[in-house]
């Protein structure tokens, strides 16, 4: 059986998730493949020093600076992160060479950025001619040496244009640049929406004729959802927490005329999402490419908080119309405003996106495992190899095969 290795690490947990999302669909499709998850981070430290010596996890800093917003000189920071790798070249390519000669994977296809180029050197060493895939979670690369690393014998997996030209732009020949329809989503964000949308608001305590947003700031919320909530006092929220609780306790604890519903972590996103007409949050592209999947318009913020690799992400949502972008955080009343003046048109531009990555990198993959990587169709010309535990007739995917 081939063995199919997907790296990633926990900062920010996307690119976690887009590996569990990927693992999840190989397995529904019963792929002839072993599939490992590989955390970068216990691979260059079995032992945990890292943790003995600070009390945290390597990428425990990052998710802890999300949390309360901390973002401003970020970009500055990952030149010095990206300057530490550099000199640590030769030793990460050693542990990690001497990783695959041990664990002999037959395809590796990273999900992390910034440490591309070691990983894709040290495959070379331990297995020649053994592929290796780096499958973009951002809607565009932050060069230089982000995610798509020049003079790499590797393949790119890209979810829009944007990354396609950066990858082309960077060197890369168009045999091994990929365009796939979007980013990587959970399989649940493929699943039918809500069948009784006014039933379910009012279990929870929603009015099921008002319009209604859903307020996401990632995994571990911000302090910034505060501030949101207290400018939409007459505006129906949903507002997801994550695994903040002191801020969800905050949150409710807060007065309003118009009704809320304030969640912690849950695996009910796309659930949430259909009782939802609208999505503010940050500019994460996990984040916007559920909430498009889901059906709706988005607003984002822009400024000097967002965070470098996302920059492109609120051009990426007015260059289609998906939405709207704020400057800061007390200009999301006005964008709310102006997103329902116009929410037919938003929602119907919305709704035209098609986003089947998630079923379409597999058939690139067993493209590379058979050698043969040209004849996994990709972008809008595949069709997604839906297996019989997703419905016969999806709604957000008229093209859907039945089961």
């Amino acid at each position: 059986m081939q063995q199919v290795d997907l790296v990633y690490f926990n900062a920010g947990g996307g690119h976690r998730a887009s590996a569990l999302a990927l693992q999840a669909v190989l397995k529904e499709q019963a792929r002839p493949w072993n599939v490992r998850l590989v955390n970068l981070f216990e691979v260059l430290d079995p032992q945990g020093r890292f943790r003995q010596l600070t009390g945290m996890a390597p990428e425990d800093w990052y998710n802890r600076r999300l949390a309360r917003g901390w973002t401003l000189g970020m970009a500055q920071e990952l030149k010095l992160l990206q300057a530490l790798i550099r000199v640590s070249h030769p030793t990460l390519t050693r542990r990690l060479a001497a990783h695959w000669r041990s664990t002999r994977p037959d395809l590796v296809v990273s999900l992390i950025p910034n440490f591309n180029r070691a990983m894709c050197a040290a495959l070379a060493q331990a297995r020649p001619g053994v592929p290796y895939a780096t499958v973009l979670t951002d809607l565009a690369d932050h060069p230089p040496h982000f995610w798509i690393e020049p003079g790499q014998p590797q393949h790119v997996v890209c979810g829009t244009p944007r990354a396609v030209q950066q990858a082309l732009a960077a060197g890369h020949p168009p045999g091994r640049v990929h365009a796939t329809s979007g980013m990587i989503l959970r399989p649940d964000f493929y699943r039918p929406p809500v069948a009784d949308r006014a039933a379910a608001r009012r279990a929870l305590g929603l009015d099921p004729d008002r319009p209604t947003g859903l307020v996401l700031f990632g995994g571990h919320g911000s302090r910034a959802m505060l501030t949101l909530a207290r400018q939409l006092p007459g505006v129906q929220l949903i507002l997801i927490c994550g695994h903040n609780a002191a801020l969800a306790r905050r949150l409710q604890a807060l007065p309003a005329p118009a009704p809320r519903h304030v969640v912690g972590f849950t695996t009910e996103v796309p659930q949430l999402m259909d009782l939802a007409d609208f999505f503010i949050g940050k500019p994460g592209p996990g984040s916007v490419s559920e909430a498009v999947q889901r059906g709706l318009p988005v607003i984002v913020v822009d400024n000097a908080w967002t965070m470098p690799q996302e920059r492109y992400n609120p051009q990426w949502v007015l260059e289609h119309g998906l939405g709207l972008v704020a400057r800061s955080h007390r200009g999301i009343g006005a964008a709310v405003a102006a997103l329902m003046a116009d929410l037919p048109a938003f929602r119907a531009r919305v709704g035209a996106r098609r986003n089947r990555a998630l079923y379409e990198v597999p058939q690139l993959l067993a493209g590379l495992l058979a050698g043969d990587p040209a004849g996994a169709e990709m972008g809008e010309r595949a069709r997604p190899a839906y297996s019989s535990g997703f419905a016969p007739e999806c709604p957000l995917e008229p093209e859907c095969p039945p089961a």
